[in-house]
């Protein structure tokens, strides 16, 4: 007797004939297709942003998550351009920089962009080492070396195709912070309205909390990193090309780039909006306003709102940290790999591509050395926000210039409501920027 294999789910018509219905939706299946665009929504999210989250929620209450609601459809067209360009050319952002634009141009962004990531890199592992040595004890440095070689180990030895799985399942750390949100006793009449009514205060205080967010919620690694990953996936793949080599599938390809990439900076601005109200419910609530790290978040919790409020919250800020230095170190390795023509990916193995290794492992180590100086790894992030400001205007305005041009997209071009939303986030971040100048001027 053979054994039924089960199948679509079949119903007979009115002529007696088998309809099959449509297969029904799978989980699984839709996680598997998620890739680039989920892990750098997540990325998003690092202990740093988690700092800045907090002192959001901490500092102006309910009144600023509005702002989250603003980012996402910014945030998710400048990145939904970014993959665009590494599917289409089969490059990241530096790789077609370097083949249309002068050296000096992708040299000077390349430096800052490698300054701002590693600053990152070194305040992140900083952020995970405090939360585990407040759950476990312990000396700092000790975590901080563990937690930078780990993340460099993987990257450098782990098959491509396991290390992205880790990363992807690295994400579910990020829901956390629901569970901290659940334990927080969140005032949701005010809640909503802060998400849905805009409240702009014109002082220096607000303004350059805006600014914060601004920056960490659109950010030039996570554009390096989103092309440069569309741009690996395809080398990877043997059945998949350049779209401007060939053309087949590319409708399909961008609906697949549009629904990963709106996935994951949902998912970002989720957990974002997240600790920004659970820290408006606990921190200011309770007039604690002076929440400086996402370390000293997770600890200012337990008198507020328990010990497992701390643990998950402590929990989380290492799962994420976990997730972003190597975006950070990685998207810098990109970078600088594909400005200089080398081998590149984390597909190949350390022989083939010793050089982008090396970068990768540099940034990294300096990362590392940051936090055994007298240099606050904490404080050198607002020399990191700045950088990250300045040169996320030229660097979009270049990007949103890229796409249109026909000698790096081909027929590819963009065009219609992503084009126009990537320019107005442009001018937004610009915007942004002046408005932080004027702030620090006053």
């Amino acid at each position: 007797m053979t054994k039924a294999v089960r199948g679509p789910r079949q119903e007979a018509g009115r002529n007696g004939r088998i309809l099959k219905s449509a297969p029904s939706f799978r989980w699984r299946a839709f996680f598997k297709t998620l890739g680039p665009g989920l892990i750098t929504g997540a990325a998003d999210d690092d202990p740093s942003g988690i700092g800045t989250y907090s002192q959001t929620g901490a500092q102006l209450g309910y009144a600023a998550s509005w702002t989250m609601v603003l980012t996402f459809p910014l945030m998710a067209a400048i990145q939904e351009i970014s993959a665009r360009v590494g599917r289409v050319t089969g490059h990241g952002i530096a790789g077609n920089v370097c083949r249309h634009y002068p050296a000096s141009l992708l040299n000077g962004i390349v430096a800052l962009l490698f300054v701002a990531n590693t600053i990152n890199v070194a305040a992140d592992l900083a952020a995970m080492a405090d939360s585990f040595k407040l759950l476990f004890g312990g000396p700092a440095f000790a975590y901080v070396l563990f937690f930078g070689v780990t993340s460099v180990a993987a990257q450098i030895f782990l098959d491509y195709a396991r290390y992205v799985a880790v990363l992807k399942w690295l994400t579910l750390s990020l829901f956390a912070y629901v569970a901290a949100l659940a334990v927080a006793r969140v005032s949701w009449g005010e809640a909503l309205a802060g998400l849905l009514i805009p409240r702009v205060e014109f002082t220096a205080p607000f303004l350059t909390t805006v600014v914060a967010i601004l920056g960490t919620t659109i950010s030039p690694y996570l554009f390096f990193w989103q092309a440069s990953q569309e741009a690996e996936d395809q080398r990877v793949d043997s059945g998949k090309r350049p779209l401007i080599d060939r053309h087949h599938g590319a409708r399909k390809e961008f609906h697949r780039i549009r629904a990963d990439t709106i996935v994951g900076m949902a998912f970002s601005s989720l957990i974002a909006v997240a600790i920004i109200l659970t820290a408006a419910a606990t921190f200011h609530a309770a007039g604690k306003t002076d929440i400086e790290t996402s370390a000293q978040a997770a600890e200012a919790l337990r008198p507020i709102a328990g010990q497992f409020a701390e643990v998950i919250f402590a929990l989380g800020i290492v799962g994420t940290g976990l997730l972003a230095v190597p975006v950070l170190a990685g998207s810098a390795a990109y970078a600088v790999g594909e400005g200089r023509r080398w081998p590149v990916g984390l597909a190949r193995k350390p022989k083939e591509a010793a050089a982008f290794y090396a970068v990768l492992a540099l940034s990294a180590a300096i990362g590392i050395a940051l936090n055994f100086t007298p240099v606050d790894p904490i404080q050198a992030l607002y020399w990191s926000a700045v950088i990250n400001g300045v040169l996320a205007v030229p660097v979009m305005a270049l990007l949103m210039a890229m796409v249109r041009r026909r000698d790096v997209m081909g027929g590819f071009i963009v065009t219609g409501m992503l084009y126009w939303l990537g320019w107005l986030a442009t001018v937004v971040m610009a915007a942004g920027v002046v408005a932080m100048a004027v702030a620090w001027a006053l």
